[in-house]
């Protein structure tokens, strides 16, 4: 029986992610592959290539600010709203973060078996990376589309895989995998409020406009899928890397007690985004 833990997108949410894995770990829920998008590439590699290291995940989450991630250039800005770039900010901060955690580390030779979704900008077909270096394929499935500017690998201009499949049970399933277990980052659920920033309303928008291809997959596959509770409603914008350290521990003491009630092992019947 082939266990996939797939990790969905959500932009500095992705620390929920982190906590969620700390718990499954604890309790000897481990997967015989991993397939992510987005900031959830980012996390299904790392923890790839470090499975008996989610406390470094949880330390380099922490020690994330915006300007890390997204770092602020109004000239590049301005040039990408009036037509002269493609992107408004520039993905060489965010390279630099992937290079320092991942190295030369290659998709196909990482300790458990990685797979990352991107998005073919020109034709809008799903691209499933499990080969190359690792730091390119999260790089294009990171790519949020008209933010940074597209990935292009083996010809094809790679965007945010979140664009057409933010949670890529599908590809778990094609890849051979009995059991799915979806860790969501929550944000298309229940917002207190709207977002504050621009990048923050752009995350959301993109979400809530994708996220019913979870809620299809898990009636497609029925038992197969177990889908982590959601920290929901959740006030943290998407584009907030100062709250971290708190959805890491939420978002692990959320996890611990579902566990501990036996609902992972009942099929899922709702919603998805953490109303189960």
């Amino acid at each position: 029986m082939a266990t996939a833990f797939v990790f969905a997108g959500g932009g500095s949410l992705g620390a929920v992610e982190v906590g969620m894995l700390a718990a499954l770990t604890e309790a000897a829920v481990r997967p015989d592959l991993v397939v992510g998008t987005s900031v959830g590439a980012a996390n299904a590699v790392w923890f790839a290539a470090n499975p008996s290291d989610v406390e470094g995940l949880a330390s380099l989450w922490t020690s994330l600010s915006r300007t890390d991630v997204f770092p602020l250039r109004p000239v590049q800005g301005l040039l990408g709203l009036v037509g002269f770039r493609d992107h408004l900010v520039p993905s060489s901060s965010l390279r630099r973060l992937l290079e320092r955690s991942l190295g030369d580390l290659d998709l196909a030779r990482a300790a458990i078996p990685a797979h990352v979704g991107a998005t073919d900008v020109l034709s809008g077909a799903e691209v499933l990376l499990s080969g190359g270096r690792a730091v390119d394929a999260v790089l294009a499935s990171t790519a949020i589309p008209g933010v940074f500017p597209p990935v292009v690998l083996d010809g094809r201009y790679l965007v945010d895989g979140g664009a057409v499949n933010n949670t890529p049970v599908s590809h778990a399933i094609n890849l051979g995998a009995d059991e799915v277990w979806v860790l969501p980052t929550g944000y298309a659920c229940d917002l207190t409020s709207p977002p504050r920033s621009a990048l923050g309303v752009a995350l959301q928008a993109l979400t809530l406009l994708v996220n019913h291809r979870l809620t299809l997959d898990v009636e497609r596959y029925g038992s197969q899928v177990r889908v982590v509770p959601a920290l929901c409603p959740l006030s943290v914008s998407p584009g907030d890397f100062s709250q971290s350290k708190m959805l890491i521990s939420s978002a692990y003491e959320s996890t611990r007690a579902w566990l501990a009630t036996g609902s992972a092992a009942e099929p899922v019947h709702a919603h998805p985004g953490g109303h189960q």
